[in-house]
C-alpha cells in the first residue's frame, strides 16, 4: 500500500510541476483589486485584459466599479489613508497632481523596449510623467476632435449652394469661422435637419467642449502654457479676450444645435452624429467608431483636427497676434484613462504585470476596434496598422479617422488639459457659471470674470507657489529659478 501510495505521488508531483510551469509569471496565490468607473466603457477593458493575465499567470483580477462622479473621492480617500483598498486604479490625468505621492514608479524594465517606444510621446512624455517619475500607464488615447459626413460635405449641390452663399469651397472647416458657417448651412437644410452637435450640460463633459473652443484662442505659441494661468504669477488668464471669444462661439452652436442642447452630454452627442441628425459633431473618437459600426452613415464618418484660428490672444502684450494662416491647436481634452498601482499595494509586482498586460500593443490592438471598451488609439501601431480597422471602418474612414488623431498629436501647438492639484473644485466653479452664461442668465463676461476670481481664491487657498510650481510642471515648462 505504501508503495503505491509512493507511486502516486511521484506521479502527480510531474503533473503538478507542469501547472505551475504554465503560469507565466506565477501568480496564482494572488487576487489583485482593480478600480475604475461603471462600465461598460474602460470596466469592460479592463475585465478582458484580465482574462487574458489571468489566463497567463493563474491569477485573479477582481473588477470594482464606481460611479465616474464617485471614483475621485474614494481614490483620494483610500490613497491619502492607505487603506490598501486598491491594487490598480483606471483615472483619468487631471487627477495626476493630487494622486502622484500615493502611487508606485512603474518599474523600469517597462520604461524602455519597442512597447514602450510604441507610445506616443505626448502620452509617454507628458501626461505619465508628473515631476520627472512615471507614475501612471495610458491606457486610452483621448483628445477632440472634429466628425462630419462625407455624404453632405461632398455632395456636388450641396457644395455648389454652400459656395454661392459663402463665396468658398465646401471641405472641413480649418477655422471656427467655417465652422459655423457649415453650421448655418446645414441646419434646417433638406439633406439634415440641425448643422452640429455638442456637449452642453453641467456634468456631461462641458467644460471640456468649452476649453477645446478656448484653445484655438488661447494657447499662443508666442506665449506657451498662458492658457489657463500666467504662468509666472499663476494669475487665472480665464476672463481675458480669448476666453470670452471663445465662450461666444460656444454658446452661438447652440442655435445650430438640436433643441434641448442644453441637457445634452458627450453620450447624447454620439448617437446624434452616428444617426444622421446632424452633419457634424465636436467629440472624442468614439463618434467616428459608433458612426461606422452602429450608426445610419457607415461609409460616410470623416474625422478632422479640430478647427484653429488666425489670430489668439497675448496674454503678456494683451492683444490678439495674427497669423498668415489658421494656426491648429487641437486638445488633448480629457487625454485619456490611465492606470497606476498604489504605493500602499502590497502586490505590486503582479499589479504591474496587469498593466503591462492591459497596455501591451496586442491586448489595446484589439480593445481599440471593440465596440463599448471606450479605447482610442495611443500607440504608433494603433494609427498604422490599417489593417486593424477594417471591422470597423472602409479604408477612406480610417484614413481620415486615425489621420485626425495622429495630425493632432503631431500638432506643433498641441494644447494639453489643464491638470492641477484641487482640479474638481476649479472645474466646478467653471460649470456653475458657465452654465448660467449659456443659459442666459448672466452675460459671458460677466461669468468668466466670477470664475477669474473664484480661481485665484482657490489658488491662494491651496497655496499659490504650490499650484504655479504644479501648473509648470503640466504644461511642460521648467521651475523658475
Amino acid at each position: 500500500m505504501k508503495k503505491l501510495q509512493k507511486l502516486m505521488t511521484l506521479a502527480l508531483f510531474p503533473m503538478a510541476s507542469v501547472a505551475h510551469a504554465e503560469c507565466v509569471p506565477d501568480y496564482s496565490d494572488v487576487t489583485l483589486t482593480v478600480s475604475t468607473q461603471n462600465g461598460p466603457y474602460i470596466a469592460s477593458a479592463l475585465r478582458t485584459a484580465g482574462d487574458s493575465w489571468e489566463k497567463r499567470t493563474c491569477g485573479t483580477v477582481k473588477i470594482v466599479e464606481f460611479p465616474f462622479g464617485e471614483l475621485f473621492p474614494k481614490f483620494v480617500t483610500a490613497l491619502s489613508q492607505k487603506t490598501g483598498d486598491f491594487d490598480v486604479i483606471g483615472f483619468i490625468p487631471a487627477w495626476v497632481p493630487d494622486f502622484a505621492a500615493y502611487l508606485s514608479i512603474m518599474p523600469a524594465e517597462m520604461q524602455s523596449g519597442d512597447d514602450w517606444d510604441d507610445i506616443h510621446p505626448v502620452y509617454r512624455e507628458r501626461l505619465m510623467s508628473w515631476d520627472g517619475e512615471i507614475k501612471s500607464a495610458t491606457m486610452d488615447g483621448d483628445m477632440h476632435m472634429l466628425n462630419y459626413r462625407a455624404d453632405l460635405m461632398e455632395d456636388q449641390a450641396n457644395k455648389d449652394a454652400f459656395k454661392k452663399k459663402y463665396g468658398y469651397e465646401l471641405a472641413a472647416p480649418v477655422t471656427w469661422d467655417q465652422y459655423y458657417d457649415i453650421a448655418e448651412f446645414f441646419t434646417g437644410s433638406k439633406a439634415v435637419d440641425y448643422g452640429t452637435a455638442e456637449a452642453y450640460a453641467r456634468g456631461g463633459q462641458q467644460f471640456w467642449y468649452f476649453f477645446s473652443h478656448a484653445a484655438s484662442y488661447t494657447n499662443n505659441p508666442n506665449t506657451p502654457g498662458a492658457m489657463f494661468f500666467d504662468p509666472v504669477t499663476m494669475d487665472a488668464q480665464i476672463n481675458n479676450a480669448g476666453w470670452l471669444k471663445a465662450l461666444e462661439d460656444y454658446k452661438r452652436g447652440l442655435d445650430f444645435n438640436p433643441p434641448g442642447a442644453l441637457n445634452n452630454g458627450s453620450g447624447d452627442v454620439r448617437p446624434l452624429y452616428a444617426g444622421g441628425t446632424v452633419a457634424m459633431n465636436i467629440d472624442w473618437a468614439d463618434s467616428g467608431v459608433l458612426g461606422a459600426s452602429e450608426g445610419s452613415i457607415a461609409g460616410n464618418v470623416r474625422t478632422a483636427v479640430l478647427p484653429g484660428s488666425t489670430t489668439l490672444w497675448n496674454s503678456k502684450s494683451d492683444q490678439w497676434d495674427s497669423f498668415d494662416e489658421p494656426v491648429a491647436s487641437p486638445f488633448l481634452a480629457f487625454g485619456g484613462w490611465q492606470l497606476a498601482v498604489p504605493a500602499d499595494s502590497t502586490k505590486q509586482e503582479a499589479a504591474w504585470s496587469y498593466v503591462a498586460e492591459v497596455t501591451s500593443p496586442k491586448v489595446s490592438g484589439k480593445a481599440i476596434v471593440t465596440s463599448n471598451t471606450g479605447i482610442n488609439p495611443y500607440r504608433f501601431s494603433h494609427y498604422e496598422k490599417l489593417d486593424t480597422w477594417t471591422s470597423v471602418f472602409t479604408e477612406e474612414e480610417a484614413k481620415s479617422y486615425l489621420g485626425a488623431q495622429r495630425a493632432s498629436l503631431d500638432s506643433p501647438n498641441v494644447a494639453l488639459d489643464l491638470r492641477l492639484p484641487g482640479f474638481f473644485s476649479y472645474t466646478e466653479i467653471l460649470e456653475i457659471e458657465l452654465s448660467k452664461a449659456l443659459a442666459g442668465q448672466v452675460e459671458p463676461q460677466e461669468a468668466l470674470n466670477t470664475i477669474a476670481a473664484e480661481w485665484n481664491k482657490l489658488t491662494d487657498e491651496f497655496g499659490r507657489e504650490k499650484q504655479l510650481a504644479a501648473y509648470r510642471s503640466a504644461m511642460g515648462l521648467p521651475p523658475l529659478d
